[in-house]
């Protein structure tokens, strides 16, 4: 384990779902590789009778990349996984074909906004975290959707953008109708990095039930020195989580040998309002025996008020987790 692990926060220019996936078949030209992971989650909690639950939130991904070259430097590439958890129905995380080259990937169909990179500086608990990471559709993984990534050398920095546009009618999404998302991370080679990225989508609505766009704006940043990774996130939202809210979250890494330790704080306010959507402290040790498996403990210490959003909501939570990747 080595400060490279811990900055695949800031990486973000390919699905990082097939970081361990195995090529089942290969010629000159083209190639088809299978991946994903199997991940026992036992979730311990309060409910709101204040008895204590455990729920079972297990879950199996299984992802298929396929490329082929259709010169010396573009390519054709498509992309599917699915996610499935006990008594649900398969979920489709990514269902995407598209072209790369030394220009980046465009894709289309369901595939990442171009927000996630953003909040993925902050994003990197097994568990928890990202309570002030929401995104709105078009800026998160949705369908209909038309995304381009590029990354770039600078000199021995590196400059990745991204942007994408949704079209209205995502069945996934209800209501949502047209939205964007750009986003773009500079990463220096001394350890230093910035995020940036702004999204709009149609289809939301004011507290009042007006029809409002929403908009958000992300900002971030992050410092990787040895073994140690720190990194904080602001969000400025507009007619999403409420009218107007503003929130941050600060994480802070350290790896010692094959165990990775990682803390974040979480805060999100409803600013007309002045009511909190978010506040919590978390911390979780995640050993990794090799690169396919790792098991986790990670806490969140609730500081919501159980008489502003009920027990259950306020309460504390323990997870303890066990992951394969293949």
């Amino acid at each position: 384990m080595n400060k490279k692990l811990i900055a695949l926060a800031v990486a973000a220019a390919s699905i990082s779902s097939v970081a361990n996936a195995a090529e089942v078949y290969s010629d000159e030209t083209s190639s088809l590789a299978v991946g994903g992971r199997f991940e026992a989650r036992a979730v311990m909690q309060d409910n709101d009778a204040g008895d204590s639950k455990v729920n079972d939130k297990t879950r199996v991904r299984i992802n298929v990349a396929g490329k082929t070259d259709i010169t010396d430097s573009v390519y054709a590439l498509g992309f599917w996984e699915g996610e499935y958890t006990d008594g649900s129905e398969v979920n489709n995380r990514h269902l995407n074909a598209g072209i790369g080259g030394d220009f980046g990937q465009i894709r289309y169909g369901k595939t990442d906004g171009s927000l996630g990179m953003i909040t993925d500086f902050t994003d990197i608990m097994s568990y928890h975290g990202n309570e002030a990471g929401g995104k709105i559709s078009a800026a998160d993984r949705t369908g209909n959707n038309l995304a381009y990534v590029g990354s770039f050398d600078l000199g021995g920095n590196n400059l990745t953008v991204k942007a994408n546009y949704v079209f209205e009618g995502d069945s996934n999404k209800d209501s949502r109708e047209d939205g964007y998302s750009v986003g773009a991370i500079y990463a220096m080679d001394m350890g230093l990095a910035f995020g940036a990225g702004y999204g709009e989508q149609d289809g939301y609505e004011k507290e009042s039930g007006a029809d409002a766009t929403g908009k958000q704006a992300f900002g971030a940043i992050s410092y990787t020195y040895g073994d140690f990774y720190v990194a904080g996130l602001y969000q400025d939202t507009r007619n999403f989580q409420a009218d107007k809210a503003q929130g941050y979250e600060f994480a802070a890494a350290y790896t010692y040998g094959k165990t990775v330790f990682v803390a974040t704080y979480n805060y999100l306010e409803d600013k007309d309002n002045s009511v909190d959507l978010a506040d919590s402290i978390a911390i979780d040790a995640t050993h990794y025996f090799n690169k396919n498996f790792r098991t986790y403990a990670s806490y969140k210490f609730n500081n919501l008020d159980s008489k502003d959003v009920g027990k259950a909501a306020a309460s504390d939570e323990f997870v303890l987790g066990a992951r394969y990747d293949f």
